[in-house]
């Protein structure tokens, strides 16, 4: 089927992750960036330029498309979704793309910042020798998370558009912001989306399918201290600040932290502390595999900041939770198919599935809840977050075969 096809996948990408996307975790607007958009923007254009009439990006960043299906079979409508934003944990402007053809298996030495890809840090990167890759110049990311899912999708598309004795159902695009802050379909019109089942294409390694993930929860300590001028302070003044620190350092040296887990042990990991000797917040995810055990970790965390209270009977402090997202197999489990069909058409790009769990979460975790399940599919995106990033633009081509293939099966099986 693509002997002879030529992949737009890698053209795509590297003009891509030159759009500065990076969304911002203290913004209170949505989207958070709107630079976001510049992405929006061209996306839709090329969309239309392949001939989808509907394409359209709405006033908050999402960027809608539908492939219309050629088979007179009823045909669920599925979704491929990528989200637009790039992780505020590393610049993501002025990206430089670099291919390194026929890598040879060792150390990437990235012309820029003295960056240095090192192999034995990075085995999957040693077992891409002989394929090319693409990485950054060395002091940005490279914006593979998650533009490598978009490039893959826009490909699929061009390719499925150009090739229409493949049979398949309406597909819908749906690509969004701001999914690297937790609020990527916090705006999302469900019913404008009109799909019955989606894939995220945000996975990591070749032939990757993630159907688990973690339940999430966000937590705020807010702690109100007795703010006195340090000259007559004695007796006094209670510091938020101190507070606050000592609460930190309560927390386990050797467990329930994200640099002491693994697999689907879960945490209380504290992201960010900002305040003043009279008032003070840290604020804190808290994540478990188990659903039920975020009230575990809730209760763990009040009971260190009750412990520090006390001794501060002149302070105050609370805690507060707000739920972010669940884990999506609690809603698959439900439609096995969804899951079933993706290793089918992983299978069928030659590449074997494999069944990992997501230490996270994506877009999928969120709409399986809001009534779209969703797995996650791999896109070849790695080292994520970094300018240690890099992706395989075969596996890039691989995750292309699997979106057309996808959609073949979920025809056939109609």
């Amino acid at each position: 089927m693509f002997d002879n096809y030529k992949y737009t996948v890698t053209e795509r990408f590297i003009r891509y992750v030159q759009i500065d996307t990076q969304s911002d975790p203290l913004s209170k607007s949505f989207p958070s960036t709107e630079k976001q958009k510049d992405l929006g923007r061209l996306l839709v254009n090329e969309l239309q330029g392949m001939g989808i009439t509907d394409a359209v990006m709405d006033e908050h960043g999402y960027v809608f498309a539908t492939i219309p299906g050629n088979t007179t079979k009823q045909v669920p409508v599925i979704c491929f979704c990528s989200h637009m934003d790039t992780s505020s944990d590393c610049s993501g402007k002025d990206v430089k793309p670099i291919i390194h053809r026929q890598y040879d298996g060792g150390d990437i030495q990235l012309p820029e910042d003295g960056t240095v890809i090192k192999a034995a840090a990075h085995p999957y990167l040693v077992s891409k020798k002989g394929e090319d890759i693409i990485t950054a110049s060395g002091t940005t990311l490279l914006g593979a998370d998650d533009k490598a899912g978009i490039a893959e999708i826009m490909d699929a598309a061009h390719f499925l558009l150009a090739h229409p004795e493949i049979k398949h159902g309406d597909i819908r695009i749906l690509f969004t912001p701001d999914e690297e802050v937790g609020r990527g379909v916090e705006k999302l019109d469900m019913q404008k989306l009109g799909a019955q089942f989606g894939y995220t294409l945000d996975g990591g390694e070749r032939g990757s399918l993630e159907e688990e993930s973690f339940s999430a929860d966000g937590a705020k300590i807010t702690i109100e201290g007795v703010s006195v001028h340090p000259g007559t302070a004695k007796d006094k003044l209670v510091s938020a600040v101190k507070i606050a620190s000592e609460i930190i350092d309560a927390l386990p040296k050797d467990s329930l932290s994200p640099e002491t887990t693994e697999d689907r042990q879960g945490f209380i990991h504290p992201v960010r502390i900002h305040g003043i000797v009279e008032h003070a917040e840290i604020d804190f995810i808290l994540r478990d595999f188990v659903t039920a055990k975020l009230e575990e970790h809730a209760s763990f965390l009040r009971n260190i900041m009750d412990t520090v209270m006390s001794r501060y009977p002149q302070a105050t402090a609370t805690l507060t939770v707000t739920q972010q997202y669940r884990n999506m197999k609690e809603v698959l489990d439900l439609y096995p198919q969804v899951t079933a069909n993706a290793e089918e058409a992983i299978r069928r790009a030659g590449v074997e599935p494999l069944r990992l769990i997501i230490r996270g979460g994506t877009d999928g975790s969120r709409l399986s809840f809001m009534g779209l399940p969703c797995p996650n599919i791999f896109t070849g995106e790695m080292a994520l977050h970094s300018k240690y990033e890099y992706v395989s633009i075969q596996d890039m081509e691989k995750a292309v075969q699997t979106i057309v293939h996808l959609a073949q099966v979920w025809e056939e099986r109609s």
